[in-house]
């Protein structure tokens, strides 16, 4: 697996670096030479974030977390990371080397809280009108959720346009792969 450290505001020491990808080395087993592990490192005032994205076949991978310690911050987003394969871990299985999830869980120790089954609780189904995408903002503002399914009224595919955490908006284009 490929690592791309980048410091924005910061200049990442070189132990910092090695640390990174010693840390990240536990899942090697996993991924073959084209994944991609995009680490970065964010600081402002006094908190520091840590983001990781592993990109591996076009499945995206992706945890982050903000503490007063950058390599606390990284220990966290490691564990999430962990988290995220254990607790898909059947799923995730068909899409990674065999028997190399088991390897990673027995070296982190996370509860079997965490592995429970999806709990879909409900099924809707509407219809799916071609509007422009200030359309579908206003929709979205309307209705308060989070985001908004809507056909594009140029490309006539479905998109998705949704609320991010800085308060502005993002939209989700499919892409023939």
């Amino acid at each position: 697996m490929k690592v791309v450290i980048i410091g924005r505001k910061v200049e990442l020491k070189d132990s910092f670096k090695a640390l990174v990808e010693k840390k990240l080395s536990r899942f090697d087993r996993m991924f073959d030479d084209n994944a991609i592990a995009n680490v970065t490192v964010i600081v402002e005032k006094e908190r520091q974030k840590v983001e990781i994205t592993i990109n591996h076949n076009g499945k995206f991978y992706r945890a982050e977390d903000t503490s007063q310690d950058m390599n606390e911050s990284l220990d966290k987003v490691l564990h999430a990371l962990t988290r995220q394969f254990r607790k898909n871990k059947t799923k995730l299985e068909k899409r990674f080397r065999q028997g190399s999830l088991d390897q990673i869980f027995k070296e982190v120790d996370i509860k079997d809280e965490d592995e429970k089954e999806y709990d879909l609780v409900r099924t809707k189904k509407f219809p799916v009108k071609p509007i422009s995408l200030d359309e579908a903002i206003l929709e979205l503002n309307m209705i308060g959720h989070s985001f908004y399914i809507f056909r594009n009224e140029k490309t006539n595919e479905i998109n998705v346009v949704y609320k991010r955490r800085d308060g502005k908006y993002g939209v989700l284009v499919p892409d023939d792969i």
